[in-house]
């Protein structure tokens, strides 16, 4: 059943699955106003994949002639990898704003298990199997699939002992069905999705005592024992018109508990192995980081194109200082760009033999657009301006009382009337001043781990040799080694 349509997608959620949000339990998440507008975000990706007009762009087919999603497909050469660049850009078109959690990005996670089959199979063969079967799996009946990454964490110092060990997910039981998990992870877009692949926190994985947590598997979302328990919606009530992005894109983030759920064998990726937690939390971000920083340069375009609009309005773009701004909003925009495309052109094949992204470059572009974003995201609310911050809503500029003074105040040559100037005011401000603003960067920050393990991946991936042979050989370095060993001697 490849190529789900949006009602199907719609109609599957309905499974009997536990969430609960603002003091209530959910009944129909698909007609909850929490959910409403993600979910129908969503269910238009799945419709986009039956239209003729983004079919080339969207789809591809297996080696056996099965359809599937564009995003599914296991990359296999640079030009597969373009293909996903294009496909994440057609979709992100289409809808109008940016989404996270809706597959593409997720599906990477697994990939990088997929490249550690050789290192699974020596621990067991099982493992690596149930692996190829979940990326076919997930494919062929276009899941909708996210991960769970981050636990709900205590005092850092005592992360695997005392009561902090305990909000850990760990394995509780293991018997003939599978093994039963215990224990809580944060994680995006859960309750509206089909599956999650979750797995162990972020540590050095070296203490035996740590074994109960380093496991790996996939979650059912409708598990029995499996509570969704979601933040407070940034947007309901709010009108669209005023809110033109949160009113659509708010990827409602979930705290997951597993009250004793049966992970059953066939979904266990790895299981009481330190060395296979240590290897996914080492690479497992070595497809995805691409679709994420693909993300931000659509952010990019979006401060870039804000940031203009509301200059040429205002008829300030032949100020130089202001053209230097806009200047410094393109080369973030470029700067991102250029990383996907060398990451692309320099990519490199996979320990699995699948195609991934330049891996110094990915992990330096992911670096340089996170650390810039607010940045860049300040930079852009200067140059909108103060009218960000005192503009009237929507239906008070259309009270007729008032409308005269709207129109004497909020009129601008060039065709900028007061519905369209406050239009691109409400656009802004959504993007950058709203809670939805503020939550997008916190957001990002942590999306693809923190801060100090992004710089880590950037450090262990760049080739230091050829720099440290370059200084050597100018420094003549070489020779007062050669002659230190001949006085040793």
């Amino acid at each position: 059943m490849a190529l789900m349509t949006g009602k199907q997608y719609k109609e599957s959620l309905n499974d009997g699955r536990e969430v609960y949000i603002n003091g209530e339990r959910v009944k129909n998440i698909a007609e909850h106003p929490a959910f409403h507008p993600i979910i129908e975000t969503k269910a238009r990706m799945y419709d986009m994949n039956h239209e003729a007009r983004y079919a080339d762009v969207c789809t591809t087919k297996l080696e056996d002639g099965e359809t599937i999603c564009r995003a599914y497909k296991l990359p296999k050469a640079k030009e597969d990898l373009t293909a996903i660049r294009t496909y994440v850009d057609t979709v992100l078109d289409d809808l109008g704003g940016v989404v996270y959690r809706v597959g593409d990005e997720t599906i990477g996670e697994m990939w990088s298990l997929y490249d550690a089959q050789d290192r699974l199979n020596e621990i067991d063969p099982t493992y690596a199997e149930n692996i190829k079967n979940h990326v076919d799996r997930i494919a062929r009946l276009d899941l909708f699939h996210v991960s769970a990454n981050t636990d709900p964490k205590g005092d850092r110092s005592k992360l695997f002992e005392g009561k902090a060990a305990g909000t850990l997910l760990h394995v509780v039981e293991e018997n003939d069905k599978g093994i039963v998990v215990r224990g809580a992870k944060f994680e995006t877009a859960a309750a509206y999705a089909h599956q999650a692949f979750v797995k162990p926190t972020i540590s050095n994985w070296t203490d035996q005592s740590m074994t109960p947590y380093a496991c790996g598997f996939i979650a059912d979302m409708g598990a029995p024992g499996l509570k969704h328990i979601c933040r407070t919606p940034l947007s309901t009530g709010k009108n669209p018109v005023d809110y033109p992005l949160s009113t659509r894109f708010d990827e409602i983030d979930t705290l997951l508990v597993f009250d004793d759920v049966l992970i059953p064998w066939e979904n266990v990726l790895f299981h009481g192995n330190l060395e296979s937690a240590q290897y996914i939390r080492k690479t497992v971000h070595r497809y995805s980081a691409f679709n994420y920083v693909l993300r931000l340069q659509r952010r990019a375009d979006f401060l870039l194109g804000t940031a203009l609009l509301n200059v040429e309005q205002t008829g300030l773009t032949k100020i130089p200082a202001v053209q230097e701004k806009i200047s410094q909003l393109i080369c973030y925009r470029e700067t991102i760009n250029a990383h996907l495309t060398a990451a692309v052109a320099n990519a490199q094949k996979s320990a699995g033999g699948l195609m991934m992204p330049n891996q110094s470059l990915l992990y330096t572009g992911r670096l340089y657009a996170l650390t810039n974003f607010p940045k860049m995201a300040h930079l852009c609310r200067e140059l909108v301006g103060g009218q960000l911050a005192v503009t009237p809503d929507s239906a008070t500029i259309a009270d007729p009382q008032i409308k005269e003074y709207i129109d004497q105040y909020y009129t601008l040559d060039g065709g900028w009337t007061p519905e369209k100037r406050t239009k691109l005011l409400y656009f802004a401000r959504d993007l950058l001043n709203s809670a939805y603003g503020g939550h997008q960067i916190t957001f990002e920050l942590f999306a693809q781990a923190p801060p100090f393990a992004q710089y880590m991946a950037a450090f262990n991936h760049f080739d230091l040799n050829p720099v440290r042979d370059m200084v050597t050989k100018a420094a003549h370095l070489e020779t007062d080694a050669k002659a230190e060993l001949a006085m040793q001697k």
